[in-house]
């Protein structure tokens, strides 16, 4: 049986889940979203809670199991808290400026990037070079933080360009210029 699988989801106080036919609607505080999952897994609501069992011992079964539940979890914890995640800009000049609903960044490029707000994920810029990606859905707000990251990826020499706040660049060293050949 898998461990992630069978831990049952509380469902908080303020939140409906709905269940029909696998296509689950979830509803809280911070809005609503809809996932279909799979037929062979069945999914139960009992007592505030919410369970996940599947058919077989198959390999693709006991995969989807845990997945499933793992996305669930997700589901509920995303209505309820939201998902956040912090990027950070490094190098002379790089900065981010909030504008409207729409970040403008001036990362040595010729010419400026923008990126846009899409259905459910917000953007926040404390500073010039900080940057946090908010939302209810967790598989978007990694998406968009990952391509705001790919604008300017982080590079090993000098650390310059956009980073996650909990990534650590490996450094590496730069030409030493000694032994010549004569």
């Amino acid at each position: 049986m898998s461990r992630i699988g069978r831990m049952p989801i509380n469902v908080p106080s303020g939140v409906t889940v709905t269940i029909d036919n696998n296509v689950v609607t979830v509803k809280g505080p911070k809005g609503t979203l809809i996932k279909e999952f799979n037929k062979d897994i069945s999914i139960n609501l009992e007592n505030g809670s919410i369970s996940i069992t599947r058919p077989s011992d198959n390999k693709d079964h006991r995969a989807l199991h845990g997945l499933t539940r793992a996305l669930l979890a997700n589901m509920v914890t995303g209505v309820t808290e939201g998902f956040e995640k912090t990027l950070e800009i490094n190098g002379v000049g790089y900065r981010a400026i909030k504008n409207g609903n729409k970040i403008d960044f001036t990362l040595g490029y010729s010419h400026p990037v923008n990126v846009e707000e899409t259905d459910g994920i917000t953007f926040d810029v404390p500073a010039p070079n900080k940057i946090i990606v908010k939302g209810i859905d967790k598989q978007m707000v990694g998406q968009i933080a990952a391509q705001i990251r790919e604008l300017r990826p982080p590079e090993p020499y000098k650390g310059k360009g956009i980073k996650y706040a909990t990534e650590v660049i490996r450094r590496k060293e730069g030409k030493t210029g000694k032994g010549k050949k004569k």
